[in-house]
């Protein structure tokens, strides 16, 4: 799908030729003579309809506007919260098999990031999956247009929406796909795709590579399956060699049946979404690709699946992990920190300034946050401000949890260092503890994305979360870079036009 920035007041919108033109009209509506600002005006004052964010009144080949479909829209405040609420209550509109080619106009001035929200909003209502569906209809929306007053004035956070979208729409891609259609093996090739965008290198690791680094944590969930395990390393250099980079490192169980802890029936096909951390990663990768900010990143995939096998780990087994310690496995269906765990020691050797792991990793985080928020869990007060603020930033919310000592005490073992679980209470913040001890002293930082990164029921699917507040962290990082260093690196320009595919390729 394409999308394209165009300075467009309602005058002008009233000869755009489209099959859905949407005016977002915000609070404090001025309208002008034009038959738009008319119309708008009209329903105002009649009451048919209101500025509130959502509230909206659809018209249908309106006298003296081109577009066959017209969607008044209230945009309430204008803010970006606004105008996703808003575009969010006319998503049917932009899955219409008649429908295109859409605008999306500001009735009023358009703030940045509303406009990077609008980009999102329209994406994110349009997408459809159909990779395994062949029968299904294609996403039909092929172009949109979003006309604001001055288009020079949100250049940039038109560009960034349309890089975010490029992320999300490939980190839901691979979300929802079948654990069939996203083994270990296929998750790296997907990785090795990224190793064409620019700046973007790959290398992934197999099992033997990995036996060698000694991660016996990660070779003790794999070692029940059928499909070989995978370490998939990618690399964004943007910035100079001398700049540590930020390491991503995601959870990539890409189907998880709980081993020989085995899980009950129902919704077990939905741990086809335990890989969704790595799904994440892939998916910041493939926005740093479009956006190419001055930073440097490493992204880290441990992947493999987690089955009940007769060689698949026992319940009261120890491993070893790489850095040494030993761990006692009590339940073999918290394998999610097993994989992390070596890892995370080996992310050290990358020198990072900061590491931040994101993982579908308990139950005990839905019961906590739901699905509005991600659990965050961090030994640094400057990593954890800065990931809250990027969430909110990018409407991808997060929610600080505690990492007392206290709750380590239940990670006690008789037979190793530490046990792989501590029992059901404050069951997310103790999967944290374990992390924590494979950490060493550089900045970190946990996400845990079980509540937030799939829907269940009807709206069943991968959300892309939480690519969205990944990429802000990175981009502020990357501006705060770029300040320091600004007399010799000046910033470089951005395209206003971006093609946006709804498949990887």
């Amino acid at each position: 799908m394409n999308f394209d920035l165009k300075t467009l007041e309602l005058p002008a919108a009233t000869t755009e030729k489209c099959d859905l033109l949407v005016i977002l009209v915000p609070e404090g509506f001025k309208p002008g003579q034009d038959a738009l600002s008319v119309l708008v005006a009209h329903a105002l004052k009649c009451g048919d309809l209101e500025a509130k964010a959502g509230k909206h009144l659809h018209l249908y080949q309106a006298p003296a506007v081109s577009a066959r479909r017209v969607v008044l829209l209230g945009a309430g405040n204008g803010s970006a919260r606004a105008v996703r609420q808003a575009l969010q209550a006319i998503a049917a509109s932009f899955k219409l098999p008649q429908v295109k080619r859409a605008v999306v106009c500001f009735a009023g001035e358009a703030q940045p990031d509303s406009v990077c929200a609008a980009v999102q909003a329209v994406a994110d209502a349009s997408y459809v999956y159909t990779t395994t569906k062949p029968k299904a209809e294609a996403r039909t929306l092929n172009r949109v247009v979003v006309g604001v007053a001055h288009a020079q004035a949100v250049r940039e956070a038109f560009a960034q929406g349309v890089g975010l979208v490029e992320g999300v729409e490939f980190a839901r891609e691979w979300g929802n796909r079948p654990a069939n259609h996203a083994t270990p093996s296929l998750l790296a090739e997907a990785a090795r795709s990224l190793g064409r965008q620019p700046g973007i290198q790959c290398k992934v690791h197999g099992p033997a590579e990995v036996a060698r680094l000694g991660m016996g944590a990660f070779m003790a969930v794999a070692q029940g399956s059928e499909e070989p395990l995978r370490l998939i390393e990618l690399r964004y250099s943007g910035a100079s060699k001398t700049e540590a980079p930020v390491v991503l490192v995601g959870k990539g169980i890409t189907f998880d049946a709980g081993g020989i802890s085995i899980k009950p029936a129902a919704e077990m096909d939905e741990m086809k979404f335990d890989m969704c951390g790595a799904a994440s990663v892939l998916g910041v990768f493939r926005a740093l690709g479009e956006l190419q900010p001055a930073i440097n990143v490493v992204g880290l995939i441990p992947a493999c699946e987690n089955m009940p096998d007769g060689r698949a780990v026992k319940p009261g087994d120890v491993v070893t992990s790489m850095s040494g310690q030993t761990i006692e496995i009590l339940n073999t269906d918290a394998e999610g920190r097993l994989v992390l765990c070596d890892v995370l020691t080996y992310a050290a050797r990358f020198k990072p300034a900061a590491v931040v792991d994101i993982a579908t990793l308990t139950g005990a985080c839905v019961i906590a946050l739901g699905a509005v928020r991600s659990g965050l869990f961090a030994n640094n007060d400057a990593l954890a401000s800065a990931l809250s603020a990027a969430g909110d930033a990018a409407q991808d919310l997060c929610w600080r949890m505690p990492l007392d000592e206290d709750y380590a005490e239940g990670l006690k073992s008789n037979f190793a260092d530490m046990g792989n679980v501590a029992g059901r209470a404050g069951g997310s913040i103790t999967a944290a503890k374990f992390l924590q001890r494979f950490v060493g002293e550089f900045p970190w930082a946990h996400l845990d994305i079980a509540g937030s990164a799939w829907k269940g029921g009807a709206a069943k699917g991968a959300t892309g979360r939480p690519v969205g507040l990944l990429v802000h962290y990175l981009l502020g990082r990357a501006q705060q870079l770029s300040a320091k260093d600004a007399v010799k690196k000046p910033a470089p320009s951005v395209p206003t036009r971006r093609n946006v595919r709804t498949k990887p390729t």
